[in-house]
């Protein structure tokens, strides 16, 4: 429990206006996040249903919830791909080490599932999500997502849910292990030579 016994109270805070305004106007904004997010999770298993019916599942490997920026491009869509399928979350059974092979390195699967939410903002307390792809321009951008997925791994280790659709995913969390990933187009020049 936290005590506040020792904190003054609101009463006893004097700020000069002249200095409080000069504060404020020094402050920085915070910069918005202009670029795709996924979050990545390590699962024993995986499923989504649409109605009812089971429409995607996965054993062992990785949920990727994604959210599409309204300024994505291919770029971004190139990062996400290859540092979720390049992120070393699984352990090496062989060697002891936690944190070794990539979902590629252990033959597992990945479930990609569309979520515009992870671009909402709250407006006081309503969510509001101007900033995410709208679903005419994101659903064949998604699609392309997927196509980069599969070119890049193997196509029938990606499934994926419903664009658009309400879904229920159901998950089990391996650890529980997630990782939130920003691609910051064109910004990531760094993380190209991160591979090893």
């Amino acid at each position: 429990m936290y005590s506040l016994s020792g904190c003054p109270s609101f009463g006893t805070i004097r700020t000069k206006p002249t200095t409080l305004a000069k504060r404020n106007r020094s402050t920085k904004k915070p910069q918005l996040i202009r670029a795709m997010r996924a979050v990545v999770q390590r699962v024993a298993s995986a499923s989504v249903e649409v109605e009812g019916r089971i429409v995607s599942e996965i054993g062992p490997g990785l949920l990727v919830l994604v959210g599409l920026h309204e300024s994505d491009s291919d770029s971004d869509a190139d990062y996400i791909c290859r540092k979720v399928l390049n992120m070393r979350l699984f352990p090496n059974e062989s060697t002891g080490k936690g944190w070794d092979h990539n979902v590629m390195q252990k033959n597992y699967e990945v479930l990609l599932v569309s979520q515009f939410t992870l671009y909402g903002i709250l407006k006081g307390n309503k969510p509001d999500f101007h900033v995410a792809m709208p679903p005419q321009t994101a659903k064949p951008f998604y699609a392309s997502l997927i196509e980069r997925f599969q070119k890049s791994y193997k196509p029938d280790a990606i499934k994926d849910g419903v664009f658009g659709a309400m879904m229920q995913v159901n998950l089990v969390n391996d650890g529980p292990v997630t990782m939130q990933l920003d691609s910051h187009s064109p910004k990531n020049t760094n993380d190209a030579v991160e591979e090893s």
